[in-house]
Order: C-alpha cells, then structure tokens, then sequence
C-alpha cells in the first residue's frame, strides 16, 4: 500500500489543541450551535427577523473568540454558513443548478463585495437570499394538483424562456384549461404569474451583482428593456436602477391572493 508522509495532521493537531485552550474560555460559545439550529428553523419557517437576530448573537459569540481578526473570522463563518446553507437546500429537494448557484453566487459576493462596514448588513441579506430560494422550494396547496405542479415547474425554469404553450405542453393540457384552472385556484393569470416570479429573480442579479440590466433584462427574456423596466416597477414600486442604487428599498416577494392559510 503507497503511504506518504503526513504533511499536514501534526499541524491540524496542535491548531486543535489551541483552539481548545482558547474556546473553553469563552462564555456561551457551547451555545453555538444550538443558536445555529434555532437559525435554520427560523429561516424554514419564514420568520426572518428572528434568524437576522439569531445570527447576529452567533456574531458576536465569534467576535468574542476572535478579537482583532474579527471581520476576517465572521467572513469565513459565513463562507461555512453559504455552504451549510446550500446542502439544507440540497436536502429540501432545491434543484441541483440551482444549489450549486446559490453557494457559488454567496461565497464569492462574500468573498468579493462586504466591506468590513457591511458585516452586518450582509449576514441580513444572506438570511433573506436563502429564505428566498427556500420559498421557492415550499410546496403549494392549492386544490388543483396541477396548479402546484405547475407553480414548481415554473420555478425550477424561470430563468429559460417559458410561455403558456410551453406550460400546457409539457403537462399535456390546453392553454386555454391550463390558464382557467390557474387563475381560477390562484387568484392570478398565468402570464402575470411568469412576470412576477421573473422580477422576484431579478431582483437578486440587481442587488448583488454588476450585471448590466439589460443583460439580466435579456437573461429572464423580456422582449426589451423598456418592457422591464415597466413590468418591474409594477411590482416594487422602483424602477430596476432605483432598486440596484437604494439598498435601503425592501425586497418584493408575491403572494398569491387565494393562498391557503397556513395551520
């Protein structure tokens, strides 16, 4: 059997070894993960004030720790936490491309973009990007199978050029069925249903990436710009260059009118 010699294990053990002569020090830091716990059941149950306030107790139990290299400790945790994030996704049956895009997407504005200011403002919006795609993900309970089928199937595809005739086809069932059921069990016409989850997306590339708009206008498939801006501005209330230059303008998320209550 091809053996080497370890390089690396003496290092990591005596690291270890430190590391535990420091933590046993700090008081509270055995709640840690317990607190991180509490976080992903806030985040699954869309309560995103309570997990932006959970997080921030974890925070500070890291600055405890970590003291001068602060900022760069509470960076790399929310690396960790990107890529804890991604495998819940994984494990709650988010599509695989789009796991792999979150975590991808996360590590590097992390990595890239927060300042030592914006700490805290990016461990809040990293809490809403991942309550964002998880609702994508709930399952909806509408009374018509089809109708949930279809919500999902729009979803997982919203960033590819999907039409009624599309929908219809892929479920084997007329457009004009297929949009009366739709609206009749959601409240909203299919075409507007396509336009809202679309500016619900684009929302994320307008925030927190240097894309052009018109190339995020072009990557959803809007016919032009102007048609963007238009149907954007609908739904938040902004144009897509007032809410790429105003962080402080809060993010839409639709609900359907006829959505069943929760119990």
């Amino acid at each position: 059997m091809y053996s080497k010699e370890k390089i690396f294990l003496e290092y990591f053990s005596k690291s270890y070894n430190k590391e535990m002569g420091v933590t046993n020090r700090i008081e509270g830091l055995d709640q840690f993960f317990e607190l991180e716990k509490k976080l992903f059941l806030h985040m699954f149950s869309y309560e995103i004030e309570e997990a932006k306030a959970v997080l921030r107790k974890m925070i500070d139990l890291i600055i405890a720790r970590t003291g001068k290299q602060m900022i760069l400790n509470v960076k790399n945790y929310y690396i960790q936490l990107a890529s804890i994030m991604a495998r819940k996704l994984y494990e709650n049956q988010v599509p695989t491309d789009k796991v792999m895009a979150f975590n991808i997407a996360s590590v590097d504005i992390i990595d890239t973009q927060m300042n030592d200011a914006q700490f805290l403002q990016c461990a809040d919006e990293l809490v809403e990007f991942f309550v964002l795609v998880i609702t994508e993900r709930k399952k909806p309970s509408f009374g018509h199978q089809t109708v949930n089928k279809v919500i999902l199937f729009i979803n997982d595809g919203i960033e590819t050029s999907l039409t009624v005739e599309d929908i219809a086809n892929h479920f084997n069932i007329s457009t004009s069925h297929l949009s009366r059921i739709f609206r009749e069990h959601t409240g909203v016409t299919l075409v507007e249903y396509l336009n809202i989850r679309k500016v619900e997306e684009c929302q994320f590339f307008l925030r927190h990436t240097n894309k052009p708009i018109l190339d995020i206008s072009d990557a959803f498939h809007f016919c032009n710009q102007s048609y963007f801006t238009r149907i954007f501005k609908k739904y938040t209330g902004v144009t897509p260059k007032q809410f790429r230059n105003h962080l402080e303008h809060p993010t839409f998320k639709y609900v359907f009118p006829n959505e069943p209550k929760s119990l």
